[in-house]
């Protein structure tokens, strides 16, 4: 791929997270422990959408300037191939909505199902904190409209930082029962934590460029403050976790098929339908 190909490849990856976890956090919609939380959450999705979609907004002004060989080998979605055939721009509702699972490069720890709130703690609070030092140094990158997005989510990122680590300890030093499920939770996520620090191709030539982030540098610094908040709230780290990857490579666990079955079914259904 050349340098611009790399290029869309890195911001379709951060949109397609910013999606897929905004999507995963929007179900607790109407849903929520207490309406204070329900909220909270619901406006913490909303974040995230609204970076998806400024994200999608610059990636598919990146997809339409391609040569035409290349738009029609991007994606294996036959929907957005018959697009590209016909001349068509693409623009933020078609990344969104007609490319197939393998085409998308979202982590694999952000398509995990909702299981409590606990489960839903635990997801939030390490991408949470990846995601806190992540835009700190995408802020400083060559490229000014990534810098823009990660100046602006930065302000988001601290809030719900806060909020997941907030309910990190309250969980995890509550009750017996609330303690078990946090440890439970973590437990079974932790597996989908290493992904976060994967230098795959796209990361090493974006970070040459100027315009990525050395992913395995804030490794330490993730795990620093992973481990301070789980020691405030009496929770065990998990050691000697096999790590699963492949998101980022377009291979996903089943979730994130029930996700776009139920995300991109208007779409899929009445073709070019708006508002």
């Amino acid at each position: 791929m050349n340098k611009q190909r790399y290029l869309l490849d890195y911001t379709l990856r951060l949109a397609d997270d910013a999606l897929i976890i905004g999507h995963r956090l929007s179900e607790w919609c109407g849903h929520g422990p207490v309406l204070e939380q329900d909220i909270a959450l619901t406006n913490t999705s909303l974040d995230h959408l609204g970076r998806a979609r400024t994200l999608y907004q610059y990636a598919a002004e990146q997809f339409n300037r391609l040569p035409q060989g290349e738009k029609k080998n991007a994606f294996t979605s036959v929907a957005i191939q018959n697009l590209v055939a016909s001349g068509e721009n693409l623009g933020e509702d078609d990344l969104a909505y007609l490319r197939d699972g393998w085409d998308f490069r979202n982590m694999l720890l952000l398509e995990q199902p909702n299981i409590d709130w606990a489960y839903t703690i635990a997801r939030s609070f390490f991408y949470d904190t990846f995601n806190y030092f992540f835009f700190q140094h995408l802020a400083g990158c060559k490229d000014e409209s990534l810098a823009a997005v990660a100046e602006k989510s930065l302000k988001e990122v601290t809030y719900h930082l806060r909020w997941s680590s907030e309910w990190v300890v309250r969980l995890g030093d509550g009750t017996s029962e609330s303690h078990q499920r946090m440890q439970h939770a973590v437990n079974e996520l932790w597996a989908y934590t290493g992904e976060l620090f994967v230098m795959n191709d796209t990361d090493k030539i974006m970070l040459q460029e100027g315009t990525g982030v050395d992913i395995e540098a804030i490794k330490p610094l993730w795990m620093q403050r992973v481990s301070a908040v789980f020691e405030e709230a009496t929770i065990n780290t998990p050691t000697g976790t096999w790590m699963q990857q492949g998101g980022k490579e377009g291979r996903h666990t089943e979730q994130l098929g029930y996700i776009l079955a139920e995300l991109q079914f208007m779409q899929r259904a009445y073709p070019g339908m708006a508002w």
